[in-house]
């Protein structure tokens, strides 16, 4: 009979703690950021822009790439 009941506290505390862990996510999982695919329709070299603008690459890469687009 003990073991049903310990069985049934730490089924409790599962519940309990993912129910928190999806309330957390829920309300402020929002700006969670993941990365963008490239297959939404954007070319080439839209990517390297932005992947400049956004500082990722710095300006000999910018232009060795854009050379190698060209």
């Amino acid at each position: 009979m003990m073991g049903f009941g310990g069985l049934g506290m730490i089924l409790f505390w599962v519940v309990v703690i993912v129910g928190i862990i999806w309330l957390v996510i829920a309300l402020g999982g929002s700006n969670l950021q993941l990365p963008k695919q490239s297959g939404n329709g954007q070319s080439a070299r839209e990517i390297l822009d932005q992947r400049y603008a956004r500082g990722e690459i710095d300006r000999e890469e910018y232009e060795a790439m854009k050379q190698d687009l060209k």
